[in-house]
């Protein structure tokens, strides 16, 4: 059975990690696998089914020089062999380092950017991405994250390889929204780029509107997310529902789906509340505007407080057009997005193929 190693700098819950276990969920007696996550949160291994063949390694890198991180790396590789590294996002760029002239296959996917890139590429990693992934296949999932990997890489135009995200649309019922009033909802992890302060402040500023917001989802900002809550006097109408294994069930309570990131490649949260006849209010963002119904580009708005206020003042006032929106949104994911197309372009790639 041909060996899988999966590389990522956490495996905490997130739209890489559920991507994958989705994939291995679907091709349970396919491969084995061996993941890895460098900061030792393997959380999301909770979604994987006891079909998977699956291990979960400890290897714990000293903080110390890259040179000594590779050679400790190289020696791992040669002691498990596996027969492809699967390398994810620039937290484990030393592994596409370390695996050079080993003979073991090698792809990379990269989904995004932190904080400190989401203004632009940091040219040290330039250079090492240009580097480190020359001649390598490269997965990704936006138009955007392409432009970037062809342009600014510089990588090869035969080895970038785009691949969207998919969803599985039978998960999802259409929006109908929340009952004893209007509700705003999100879906995400509590991390600085995800900026879950800027749609607290824009919910706090709607004036006349009475509505609910729900944000769904764990991580670091939960206990500052709080508190700022509680200082926008708006504690009583937020509901922090924390993490749900499942969370399909939230998107049928919503009437507007809100995204505040400052930095997003192809979300998989915009394709859930997609895929449950939602409108979408929130930054443009990465492949976001390509992604969402052309009727909802008016929804879609700068990094900006104010601005993603009156997104949401506007659709929470247009029920006619919240329904004509999230009728569209439903219909491109049905037709652009389905997850058997995504799975089927992973399970060549992990087969060893691509271009």
């Amino acid at each position: 059975m041909r060996h899988l190693l999966h590389i990522y700098p956490t495996f905490a819950v997130g739209g890489a990690q559920m991507r994958l276990c989705a994939i291995l969920n679907r091709y349970a007696a396919r491969w084995r696998h061996s993941i890895i996550a460098l900061n030792g949160d393997i959380a999301c291994g909770e979604r994987l089914d006891s079909t998977v063949a699956v291990d979960f390694p400890d290897f714990v890198l000293p903080k110390q020089s890259t040179l000594a991180n590779i050679r400790r790396i190289r020696h791992g590789l040669q002691q498990m062999r596996p027969d492809m590294v699967i390398t994810s996002n620039w937290g484990s760029i030393e592994w596409a380092m370390a695996n050079r002239g080993l003979g073991i296959g090698h792809l990379h996917v990269e989904d995004g950017f932190g904080p400190e890139e989401r203004d632009g590429q940091l040219p040290r990693r330039v250079w090492t991405r240009r580097i480190c992934l020359a001649g390598r296949n490269v997965v990704v999932p936006s138009r955007t994250l392409e432009r970037i990997a062809l342009g600014v890489w510089k990588l090869d135009r035969r080895r970038v390889l785009y691949v969207p995200n998919g969803i599985d649309l039978a998960r999802f019922d259409s929006g109908r929204g929340g009952e004893g009033g209007l509700t705003v909802g999100t879906v995400a992890t509590l991390r600085a780029e995800k900026n879950i302060g800027r749609l607290l402040r824009a919910f706090a500023s709607l004036d006349g509107v009475s509505a609910r917001l729900v944000i769904v989802g764990d991580g670091p900002e939960r206990a500052g997310l709080e508190a700022l809550a509680g200082a926008l006097g708006v504690r009583d109408r937020v509901v922090f529902a924390g993490h749900q294994a499942d969370p399909s069930r939230y998107y049928a309570g919503f009437d507007v789906f809100a995204l505040s990131s400052d930095t997003e490649q192809m979300p998989l949260s915009v394709l859930e509340a997609m895929a449950a006849g939602l409108p979408v209010v929130g930054t443009a963002v990465g492949d976001v505007g390509a992604m969402v119904a052309p009727e909802n580009l008016r929804w879609l708005c700068e990094r900006d407080d104010g601005a993603l206020a009156e997104g949401l003042a506007d659709a929470l006032g247009d029920a006619a057009g919240r329904r004509e929106v999230g009728a569209a949104n439903r219909a491109k994911a049905e037709r652009e997005y389905p997850q058997e197309r995504m799975f089927a372009a992973y399970a060549g790639l992990f087969d060893g193929g691509g271009k």
